[in-house]
């Protein structure tokens, strides 16, 4: 497992980056980048042998810096004459231009590309997935998503890639006055579809095997239980899904019509968590009498912290929710 990165992107002592690696790093579409080089001249600035051109840090600075202006709503035509006249004058202004503000002195721990994202040293796809999103470019989204989820993996691309992303965004909404609640709702609808695209087809039934996944009544936060089933129907383990604020008396009926081997309950907030409600599933019993089975309940999502329940597991990721499945359903 690669550890997170940050700082400056590495530009490969080998001559640089491609335009493909360019534009997963930006969070863009490479005919995006190929356009801003034949229309406006933002290609790279030194020539290689061969036929793919390299774009080396300072190509790279450019082109951030014409995200980082597009993202805010300038035109492409006057970004890019902006971009070339700072290239020209050196680095710009703390201060930025009167066409376009550049970062101010408290801003120094924002993101290289200007979203204002504070991603810390994170993987460079979470940048590029957050641009894309900051700038609600689906197409980019969409295949940056599928490029990570298709390199790492379910598990490593939401723990290690679209997590930190969301988190990032979440940050950003909380402490600018609801200014990006847009930009979060875009990235989670595109992130469901990722995981639907790339989840297997679930596996058939088998007696004592099934999973249960339910948000608690009053509990809308479901990405986390449908990276969950994905993952579980990876492994070939049957899931039955219910998504959001599924109310208790669904929740019973559901849990005694399939008989599931394990129960998982997300909560995301201490105020939606409910011991109770955990401890009832967990004593409920079906099959015949003498060979009744209960189910094994997972407390999912941080608001069991610090209210778990005596006896059921409280897994802190995903990789150990995915774990306590397994054990349960194969025990």
């Amino acid at each position: 497992m690669d550890e997170y990165r940050g700082g400056a992107p590495d530009t490969r002592d080998e001559g640089g980056l491609t335009t493909g690696e360019v534009a997963r790093r930006l969070g863009v579409a490479p005919t995006t980048i190929r356009s801003w080089d034949s229309r406006y001249g933002l290609g790279p600035t030194a020539h290689t042998g061969g036929r793919h051109r390299r774009w080396t840090a300072a190509d790279l600075a450019r082109l951030e810096r014409m995200c980082a202006l597009t993202a805010t709503g300038v035109p492409p035509a006057e970004a890019a004459r902006v971009v070339r006249a700072e290239t020209a004058s050196g680095p710009p202004p703390r201060g930025g231009t009167a066409t376009a503000p550049g970062p101010r002195a408290g801003e120094r721990a924002r993101s290289r590309a200007g979203s204002g994202l504070r991603l810390g040293d994170v993987r460079q796809e979470c940048k590029g997935i957050a641009r894309a999103a900051l700038r609600l470019d689906a197409v980019a989204l969409d295949g940056l998503l599928d490029d990570a989820i298709g390199e790492h993996g379910l598990v490593v691309a939401w723990t290690e890639v679209i997590m930190p992303t969301l988190q990032a965004v979440g940050r950003k909404w909380e402490s600018s006055g609801e200014r990006y609640v847009e930009v979060e709702h875009f990235l989670s609808w595109h992130v469901s579809g990722a995981l639907r695209r790339h989840a297997p087809p679930v596996a058939a039934d088998r007696p004592g095997a099934t999973t249960v996944l339910a948000c608690v009544p009053g509990e809308n936060h479901t990405l986390p239980l449908e990276v969950l089933a994905a993952a579980l129907a990876e492994r070939g383990l049957p899931v039955r899904m219910f998504g959001g604020a599924l109310p208790v008396e669904s929740l019973v009926t559901a849990v005694r019509r399939t008989g599931p081997a394990v129960v998982g309950l997300w909560a995301q907030s201490r105020t939606t968590a409910s011991r109770p409600l955990a401890q009832h599933v967990a004593a409920l019993e079906w099959g015949v009498r003498g060979a009744r089975r209960r189910p094994a309940v997972l407390t999912l999502g941080p608001g069991w912290a610090g209210q778990t329940v005596p006896g059921l597991p409280h897994p802190p990721g995903l990789a150990e929710a995915v774990a306590a499945v397994e054990s349960a359903a194969h025990g």
